[in-house]
């Protein structure tokens, strides 16, 4: 019985430490600048893909747009949250449709600026990208649901 009831204090414990890890990992991205951001980016995706220079300052304003879209909807998303308001159906569909006409605009973008080699390997780190977010967001479907059995 004892041990039962400290290998779930331990694994508690050890829940605590792991998610409060993750959320340190998010504030210290949400503290750099846009600029940081960018440029951190871009030299991921030049290890990632052998960019050249000019297609590393071609890539970086493509990517400072995305990433300056992605926290005015943060900040937007954080507000609402704060007024306990929720988005409408319709809000919902443009916001997707906002979303998916951005991701085929960076495609068609970086199909012009990296040759078929690149643009390649770039579809394959993009589709492993949505199947880790997909993972992620059933994760968090299932803890909702769990919390609020």
């Amino acid at each position: 019985m004892m041990k039962k009831v400290i290998t779930l204090f331990v694994l508690v414990f050890a829940f605590t430490f792991s998610t409060q890890g993750q959320n340190k990992k998010a504030k210290r991205a949400s503290k750099l600048t846009i600029e940081q951001q960018t440029t951190l980016a871009v030299k991921k995706m030049t290890l990632a893909l052998d960019l050249s220079e000019k297609q590393q300052n071609d890539i970086k304003p493509i990517l400072m747009a995305k990433i300056t879209e992605r926290k005015m909807a943060i900040k937007k998303r954080k507000a609402a949250k704060k007024a306990k308001e929720r988005p409408s159906a319709d809000e919902i569909y443009e916001m997707k449709i906002k979303q998916l006409d951005g991701l085929i605009l960076i495609k068609s973008k970086m199909k012009n600026i990296l040759d078929e080699k690149q643009y390649e390997r770039f579809e394959e780190i993009q589709k492993r990208r949505m199947k880790m977010a997909l993972k992620k967001k059933m994760m968090r479907k299932g803890k909702e649901i769990q919390a609020s059995k």
